[in-house]
């Protein structure tokens, strides 16, 4: 049996052990911590002996804010620091993906190119008439209609054809008068005076030399077309009485028609006035109506913000009739040379348009651009981009995942912000663990795996939260908590409680105390 002064001296030592052991883990971790701290420039450059190259620094690559002077293991996790060489400064936005791993991702390149967009819009849009080739027939004088030759609209006429015949009995008095001062032997002015009356009572001057040549009055009228067309407004009915100016037909043309079609707000500034447009629709399958854009209407429709397009197409035999709808390809006039990439290779975050030149070694760059028009699978490069560079066109996702370039791209320093909007947040990520240490800005976890970040078990340090840590966290607390990264590289709590198991072990301690 051991004596009780003998239990109680060693359970002193062993108390004495523990202590001067977490004395000593806790002034190593401090003086690790001393040792690695973030360097303020790269005069201390290296040579690595096993790869020659110049060294500038170190870094943990899980968090590459932080900057070290020399190798050794990190201070943040489990795991030694990395080197980063000379021939690879500046390049912090670069990838390196070796030719073997370029040909198992599937990686494709292509050269940004000067050339000409022939983009083509598409819209739709229904037949009318062109309101230009009208012609309107009218009464030139009172009279009555005594016969209709065409009695319907929509009847189609030919130039010359006879639409009605009028009465005019003001024209006999005239017409009487000419031809009693013809036949006067000394009439002298009396017969260029009648014949002027006869103009002024509306007589055409084929109508006066009908008078002249027969020498007998005709006090009926026979209207004609003045057009090839359709009577599109009929005015006269059989047995009226008609005064003068009074609307008898009117006839629109039909060897020209007009689509109005409807262009997109967005796409207003690729129709112009003249350029060339064809136009297909159902009713004629496998033909093509040519014809250009004659005018933009000032108008958008609130409802479908869309503008109207006057086009002017050529109708041959008349198939194009008023109604039909049709589909217009518009065709922009040439434009100067621009620099053009596969559509394909534009990668659009939201904010911004991204692409990554590949370079020599193996290298990829993102690069912000800025795009223009886009047809037929290319897209215009109007900023950010040089001739005779090389893109990627396909695997650029892949890219990203192998370099994990969603840090990487939110520290690129070269690129410029095109946007005021503020980026968005980084993502955050669940853990849970012990609370081994707090400092006056950081906290010192023992945490479990975090799938999210594909981190494991590890104990590191993260900054505290903005805030500051709740009262209710101390040292040896079991903690649920959530972290994002900065924009430096480190990573912060942005809350952090204690879970409700611990809580509870708590109370039943204090109890038990008591």
């Amino acid at each position: 049996m051991i004596h009780p002064k003998k239990l109680i001296v060693t359970l002193t030592a062993a108390g004495i052990l523990v202590a001067a052991g977490s004395g000593l883990y806790w002034v190593g971790m401090e003086h690790g911590m001393k040792a690695a701290q973030p360097t303020g420039g790269t005069s201390g450059d290296k040579i690595d002996p096993a790869t020659g190259r110049r060294v500038l620094y170190w870094h943990d690559p899980m968090v590459p804010g932080h900057k070290f002077d020399k190798p050794g293991k990190s201070p943040f996790m489990d795991m030694q620091l990395v080197p980063v060489y000379a021939d690879e400064a500046g390049d912090q936005g670069n990838v390196v993906i070796s030719p073997q791993v370029q040909q198992n991702l599937g990686i494709r390149t292509a050269e940004v190119k000067e050339g000409t967009l022939a983009s083509g819009l598409e819209a739709i849009g229904s037949v009318a008439y062109n309101e230009r080739d009208v012609a309107v027939v009218q009464a030139r004088a009172n009279g009555y209609v005594e016969r209709l030759a065409v009695r319907a609209p929509l009847d189609h006429v030919r130039r010359g054809q006879p639409l009605a015949e009028l009465y005019v009995p003001d024209w006999v008095a005239a017409q009487e008068d000419y031809l009693a001062a013809r036949g006067m032997p000394d009439a002298g002015e009396l017969a260029p005076a009648a014949r002027q009356r006869m103009r002024l009572a509306g007589m055409t001057d084929d109508q006066i030399r009908l008078v002249e040549t027969t020498g007998k009055v005709h006090p009926r009228i026979t209207v004609t077309s003045p057009m090839d067309g359709v009577v599109a407004e009929l005015g006269a009915r059989e047995g009226m009485t008609v005064t003068v100016g009074t609307l008898l037909y009117r006839i629109n043309g039909l060897s020209t028609v007009w689509v109005n079609a409807e262009i997109p707000e967005a796409a207003a500034a690729q129709v112009r006035p003249g350029n060339a447009v064809e136009a297909r629709t159902p009713a004629w399958p496998g033909l093509t109506f040519k014809g250009k854009v004659g005018a933009i209407l000032p108008e958008i429709d609130p409802t479908t913000r869309t503008l109207k397009a006057r086009i002017e197409l050529a109708n041959p035999d008349g198939r194009l009739v008023p109604g039909m709808f049709a589909t217009v390809t518009l065709r922009p006039a040439a434009s100067k040379p621009v620099l053009l990439v596969p559509s394909e290779a534009v990668v659009q975050t939201g904010e911004r348009s991204i692409v990554f030149i590949a370079g020599e070694g193996g290298k990829f760059t993102p690069a912000e651009v800025e795009t223009g028009l886009e047809a037929n699978g290319q897209t215009e490069i109007r900023k950010g981009l040089d001739a005779g560079q090389k893109v990627v066109v396909s695997g650029q996702f892949l890219v990203d995942s192998e370099a994990n370039l969603r840090g990487t791209l939110a520290r690129i320093g070269e690129v410029p912000q095109a946007s005021t909007t503020q980026p968005a947040a980084a993502p955050t990520h669940h853990g849970s663990g012990r609370v081994e240490k707090i400092d006056a800005d950081s906290i010192t976890l023992s945490h479990g795996p975090i799938p999210s970040l594909k981190w494991g078990p590890m104990t590191m340090g993260f900054r505290l939260p903005p805030g500051g840590l709740p009262n209710n966290i101390a040292v040896g607390d079991e903690v649920t908590f959530e972290i994002r990264q900065t924009k430096d590289g480190d990573y912060q709590i942005t809350t952090i409680r204690p879970t409700t198991g611990a809580r509870a072990d708590k109370k039943a301690g204090a109890k038990g105390e008591k």
